[in-house]
């Protein structure tokens, strides 16, 4: 399957982590999620209802952020995978976790977790 819907950027606040300022405080993080699928269905009846709602999706993604806390962003981002391969016309996904404040005491540009399945 060579179709993607790509969200890029979604920034939600979350408080996971190892240590306890950071279950405290909360920290940003930062989601990208890939989606592949067959969209040919829905530009030919141009209906939402024939492929993923983007907005719907963010909002799946934004509350798994902002909810249970974890300790590894490796958790974080099974468990957002799990909302992306939740749509029936999913056939594999792709979630990468950006973690822009992670506690580390030297300069970085980016810390991330990327995961990918296909449905079985």
């Amino acid at each position: 399957m060579s179709d993607e819907i790509r969200l890029r950027g979604l920034t939600v606040r979350g408080h996971h982590g190892v240590f306890d300022f950071e279950r405290r405080d909360g920290q940003d993080f930062v989601i990208d999620c890939t989606l592949g699928l067959d969209t040919s269905a829905a530009a030919q009846t141009d209906d939402v209802l024939q492929t993923v709602h983007y907005g719907e999706l963010a909002e799946g993604l934004a509350g798994v952020v902002a909810g249970e806390p974890c300790n590894l962003i490796e958790t974080l981002a099974q468990r957002l995978l799990d909302v992306a391969l939740g749509y029936d016309l999913v056939e594999w996904a792709e979630i990468v976790v950006h973690k822009p404040s992670a506690p580390i005491p030297l300069t970085f540009a980016d810390v991330a977790v990327v995961v990918r399945r296909e449905k079985s």
